[in-house]
């Protein structure tokens, strides 16, 4: 029993004494905290990164997507329905404006032109004979009027046989690239008959569309870079067209820009990532993205001054992937801090090392 109490004495005393060393290590960090780490009673200063604000040129880009198109395209279709009795096209391959592509069968319409022009020379024979007699006074002028209207009306008639007999002709509506076609000779075709796509590929057109905030930016001739996709090529275009409204349900302006592609290595409906120089600007400001800190109100940053931080209210415009432009709030001499901030306060000591930029 008496060994029993003894153990039980040893293990109070041994609770008692890490209560003690846990009191007495507490003090001793709130000692130390009070003391903020400082030498001699002096707080001690962060040691934080920061750039001094130099001028510098700015590019303002934008960047957005876009599909490639077509300078021209047209799904090639027959007016008529026939027979087709010849294919005069190799497909891929380039084709010049007005040159014949497909034939349909036309062997009843040139009947039916033989036999107009027949008579329309007999009626331009009666018309001839009807003028000399109405000259000789053989014949009333309504005799001669009801002859000059027949050759009137066959010539028309005439005219309208040669334009069915032309629909039998399918031509180049204008210079470019033919695609796969879609029918055989001797089918019979209608004009719901896709029989291939005809594309002009040089120029290329680039379509997309900005957010209207940056209309007023958006001139003719202003210059684009892009890329698609399938190569890391950049290439370059013009703007040549600007619609003159804004989408109602996107909220957006759309663009077209026209794109050289002598090599054929862009091809139509191709996905394009399109930059677009809005503004040059001279003497901008630039800062660090990691130096603003957003607020309630706005945008502020720490700056050093006589050894202190300040924390100052900013404006600020175009924002990349590095930097963002400042409008106003801070001038060129500044330092600003660019790590730390999230811990800065106001009037807080501190060290700046400074970062080229």
């Amino acid at each position: 029993m008496k060994l029993k109490y003894v153990v039980y004495a040893l293990i109070f005393a041994g609770i008692v004494y890490l209560i003690y060393h846990r009191i007495t290590a507490n003090k001793q960090i709130e000692g130390a905290g009070a003391g903020g780490g400082s030498k001699g009673g002096k707080t001690q200063s962060f040691t934080v990164n920061g750039i001094v604000i130099k001028p510098s040129s700015f590019a303002s880009n934008l960047d957005v997507t876009g599909t490639i198109e077509a300078n021209e395209q047209v799904a090639l279709q027959s007016e008529v329905s026939g027979l087709v009795t010849g294919i005069f096209f190799k497909e891929g391959s380039n084709v010049t404006k007005g040159s014949v592509l497909v034939k349909i069968n036309d062997r009843d319409i040139q009947a039916q032109l033989q036999e107009a022009l027949t008579k329309q020379n007999l009626s331009a024979s009666n018309e001839n004979r009807a003028r000399q007699l109405l000259a000789k006074g053989a014949i009333s002028q309504e005799e001669y009027d009801a002859s000059l209207a027949d050759l009137k009306s066959l010539k028309a008639q005439g005219q309208l046989i040669r334009a069915q007999l032309a629909k039998t002709s399918i031509i180049a509506p204008f210079s470019g690239k033919i695609g796969l076609r879609s029918i055989s000779v001797g089918v019979y075709i209608t004009p719901t008959t896709v029989i291939a796509n005809l594309l002009s590929t040089n120029p290329l057109k680039i379509n997309f569309s900005v957010p209207e905030k940056y209309m007023g930016q958006i001139k003719l001739n202003s210059g684009i870079t892009f890329r698609t996709d399938g190569s890391n090529q950049i290439y370059t275009g013009k703007v040549f067209a600007i619609e003159p409204g804004i989408n109602a349900q996107t909220r957006t302006l759309q663009i077209k820009a026209l794109a050289q592609n002598e090599k054929n290595e862009l091809l139509p409906g191709s996905f394009a990532k399109v930059s677009l120089v809005l503004s040059n600007v001279e003497n901008a400001i630039l800062v660090p993205n990691q130096a603003i800190i957003p607020v309630l109100k706005g945008k502020t940053v720490f700056i050093s001054k006589n050894g202190k931080a300040k924390q100052v209210e900013v404006h600020s415009g175009t924002r990349t992937d590095e930097n963002i432009v400042i409008t106003s709030g801070l001038s060129v001499g500044d330092t600003v801090l660019t790590t730390g901030a999230m811990s800065l306060k106001e009037d807080a000591p501190v060290k700046v090392s400074v970062v080229k930029n």
